[in-house]
């Protein structure tokens, strides 16, 4: 394609390159979309993985890329979404294999909701981030007498749906992030994975 126009392919890589930085830094930041978030109801927080295929081998550099869950190398970024479906942050890239409770409390989200006061809804990977992320009811401590979970109450079941039910539109968020081309497998560097990320943010926020 770059002879078409009579340019050299690594001048239209370099094209490229700028063309993602410049998206990257036009990308709001945390204190930006939380500043967002304060104007809703609540905020729909979940973490997602976009698989990597270029990860250094060496010195078992790759163990921390495998996520253990997906079993497959990746990069962990963490979505807010509002209730209506509609982005509003993605975080940096981190390595796959990092539990998203740990990736939201390094990037911060969890102590910058708690001091906006707004109220997140996600899933039990983030059972214990505090009062301002609510999560599924869980099983109930295990029976002595039979060595079994006891199950959940009709009560909490119904919690749970409509928990689910809240969820939602941050899971279509999360699909439609993954239906980015570029993001299906990111076949460049993990260390640029944060630009591409931050780059498709800015066309999904704007609408492009």
């Amino acid at each position: 394609m770059p002879s078409w126009f009579c340019v050299g392919t690594s001048t239209a890589f370099r094209y490229i390159r700028e063309a993602i930085a410049l998206l990257a830094d036009l990308a709001p930041s945390l204190e930006q979309a939380i500043e967002v978030a304060r104007g809703k109801a609540f905020v729909i927080l979940d973490g997602s993985l976009l698989r990597i295929d270029r990860v250094g081998m060496g010195s078992d550099y790759n163990a921390g890329f495998y996520s253990g869950k997906h079993k497959c190398h990746g990069v962990n970024v963490q979505v807010i979404a509002d209730p209506a479906g509609r982005l509003v942050w993605i975080s940096p890239a981190l390595p796959g294999a990092r539990h998203d409770i740990a990736a939201a409390r390094q990037h911060g989200i969890i102590d910058a909701l708690a001091d906006a006061g707004v109220q997140a809804i996600a899933d039990t990977a983030y059972q214990g981030a505090g009062k301002h992320v609510v999560v599924p009811q869980r099983r109930r401590r295990l029976d002595r007498d039979t060595g079994r979970y006891r199950p959940l109450s009709a009560a909490q079941k119904e919690v749970n749906t409509t928990h689910a039910r809240q969820r939602g539109p941050g899971e279509r968020v999360n699909a439609e992030l993954k239906n980015w081309r570029i993001l299906r497998k990111i076949c460049s560097s993990p260390s640029h994975a944060t630009d591409l990320v931050a780059a498709v943010q800015t066309l999904m926020i704007t609408n492009v």
